[in-house]
């Protein structure tokens, strides 16, 4: 995230706290969690000012320990050996994309701190989305765009994964046909082959607009009417695109 949100969720608030508290301290602190899940953010807030660096620039981040007591070091895990670093009497705030904490962490780190999924954090979600979604509003100077449902989005890579599946809905909302049209164009340029594309392709027009019907007249007497097919030319149709 470019910005920081303030967490509603307990635990990242506990977190976010807790870091704080040894701001005045020489002591050293890990985050751990799944990538991208806001612990780089987080510890940038509360340290704005320390040092940064990667744990998988073996020589530079020797120098730095050598030359600074205080230190943030991003890919913690990527160190080939950590359990012989020395960080006494320094302040090091380091971050691991790990899930579970190696043993040896125990001796290197006073405070150990788990930062949560994004898929664990349902309070924080809103605000998220909301910000996400002014973000694609600016980049993609959209103007229509309306608020986009949660369950649609994408936690599986949390915020790079929620980002992107933000920025994906909300142009897809925009689209006007000629922009949907362009896109089949390049698709059928890329795709198009075999002997029989007609047929195998047909679904990419049709599979959408009957779903699209069903889905706003809820009746398939009604959308029969407005395809201005009959009953059982629609119902074969449905069949054979397995929609219920």
């Amino acid at each position: 995230m470019s910005d920081y949100l303030s967490s509603e969720n307990p635990v990242v608030r506990q977190i976010e706290e807790s870091l704080k508290l040894t701001r005045g301290l020489f002591i050293s602190s890990v985050i751990i969690g799944e990538p991208h899940s806001g612990k780089r953010t987080l510890v940038r807030r509360i340290f704005p000012h320390l040092p940064l660096v990667d744990g998988s620039e073996e020589r530079e981040l020797m120098q730095m320990l050598e030359r600074e007591q205080e230190l943030i070091i991003v890919n913690f895990e990527a160190i080939p050996s950590p359990e012989n670093l020395d960080l006494e009497g320094k302040r090091i705030v380091a971050i691991a994309d790990l899930e579970t904490v190696p043993e040896h962490y125990d001796r290197l780190f006073a405070f150990i701190y788990h930062m949560p999924p994004l898929r664990e954090r349902p309070e924080d979600l809103p605000a998220l989305r909301e910000h996400f979604l002014n973000e694609a509003r600016q980049t993609m100077q959209l103007t229509g765009t309306s608020d986009l449902n949660l369950k649609k989005l994408d936690l599986s890579s949390n915020f790079r994964s929620f980002r992107a599946s933000i920025f994906r809905e909300a142009l897809l909302q925009e689209l006007n046909a000629e922009e949907l049209e362009e896109g089949l164009l390049r698709y059928f340029i890329r795709t198009l082959e075999g002997n029989n594309a007609y047929r195998e392709n047909l679904g990419l027009l049709e599979r959408p607009l009957l779903k699209a019907g069903l889905r706003r007249y809820r009746s398939q007497l009604k959308l029969a009417e407005v395809l201005g097919i009959n009953r059982n030319t629609l119902r074969k149709k449905l069949h054979e695109y397995r929609i219920d």
